[in-house]
């Protein structure tokens, strides 16, 4: 039994099972993720100690706040799209409330931080794809729960979920060395941290031998188009065919490589190969279908309700950065450098 006087916590729950608080917190509110005879145990010893799931669970108010690059990429290569299904799915599961909202800019960020502050109905926010830092400062002074998806706090304050991107575009990059290719384009749209991570991956597992040439190899673009990397690509097919593979640091850049070698009369992959990260559905219909690294959008999007819930239950929470692992998707427009 709970000791007189002090209410009951989640934290002695989980104590009592001797597992984690969001192994109890998921197996309490039904959440997949729990061995049966182990959701069981959690749920018997909550009847025995007369635990109260918090009514601020079920039915409590969450902001969706999506940044102007969010919503950039939602009309574009759907990105965000994926990690709402998630985002939603859980959200459901849980019975929590969404508010979605979108923020065109920073000024309309700031707002809205202020306006989810001062209302007793918000229990947290999520912070779609929002790399600003003045934002972020602002953030950080809240009291209230905030996670950011798709990015992360550099100074780890604010606790995020994103794709592990250097692991995925190290993985792609060790994939077309062990095909036998060495002068590995890197094509992508600079900015994001995200991206930037991505980058770094890349470099990392560049051959020593073209290390010296990394700044020549990189294909800056200035959208997530098709159109803005056919343009990329042709300014550096302009300046010479020096390299037999190129990765994409998104599968809509991939699209339009592959397009525009094509239409250059380059082979694919028997030329130049070509790989994306982000395993959208549309690269399969590419000819050739794409080669990527499959990013887990939706779990992405489960994962960062999860962490809102255990943030919210847990009142010596510590912010914590998730990144989910991703798989490369081997097809056709990849193959042995010749």
């Amino acid at each position: 039994m709970s000791k007189k006087g002090r209410r009951l916590k989640l934290a002695d729950v989980a104590a009592h099972c001797n597992v984690s608080l969001s192994t109890a917190s998921r197996a309490l509110s039904g959440t997949p993720g729990v061995r049966a005879d182990l959701r069981e145990r959690i749920l018997a010893t909550a009847r025995e100690l007369n635990y109260q799931q918090p009514s601020s669970l079920a039915g409590m108010r969450i902001v969706v706040l999506a940044s102007a690059r969010a919503l950039v990429d939602y009309q574009r290569n759907q990105f965000t799209t994926h990690v709402l299904y998630g985002i939603k799915a859980q959200a459901k599961l849980l019975d929590m409330e969404l508010d979605m909202q979108s923020a065109p800019d920073r000024e309309s960020e700031l707002a809205l931080l202020k306006e989810a502050e001062a209302s007793k109905e918000v229990a947290g926010l999520l912070f779609l794809a929002v790399d600003d830092e003045v934002v972020l400062a602002q953030a950080r002074t809240l009291a209230k729960p905030i996670v950011l998806v798709n990015g992360d706090d550099p100074l780890m304050q604010l606790s995020s979920v994103a794709p592990h991107n250097r692991a995925a575009a190290a993985a792609a990059t060790q994939y077309l060395v062990d095909l036998g290719h060495q002068r590995i384009l890197f094509c992508t749209n600079p900015g994001r941290r995200t991206i930037e991570r991505r980058r770094e991956g890349w470099l990392e597992s560049l051959p020593i031998e073209v290390q010296a040439d990394r700044d020549e190899l990189v294909v800056e673009v200035d959208e997530w188009t098709p159109e803005a990397a056919r343009a990329g690509i042709a300014a550096r097919l302009d300046q010479g065919d020096d390299f037999t593979a190129v990765l994409c640091a998104g599968d809509s850049l991939a699209i339009g490589v592959v397009l525009e070698l094509r239409a250059r009369g380059l082979r694919v992959p028997q030329d130049i190969s070509v790989v994306g990260i982000d395993g959208l559905p549309q690269g399969e219909f590419l000819i050739p279908a794409l080669t990527s690294v499959h990013i887990p959008m939706h779990s992405i999007g489960q994962a960062a309700i999860n962490l809102m819930r255990d943030h919210v239950l847990d009142e010596n929470f510590t912010a914590r950065r998730v990144e989910l692992a991703c798989e490369l998707v081997v097809r056709s427009s990849s193959g042995l450098k010749r």
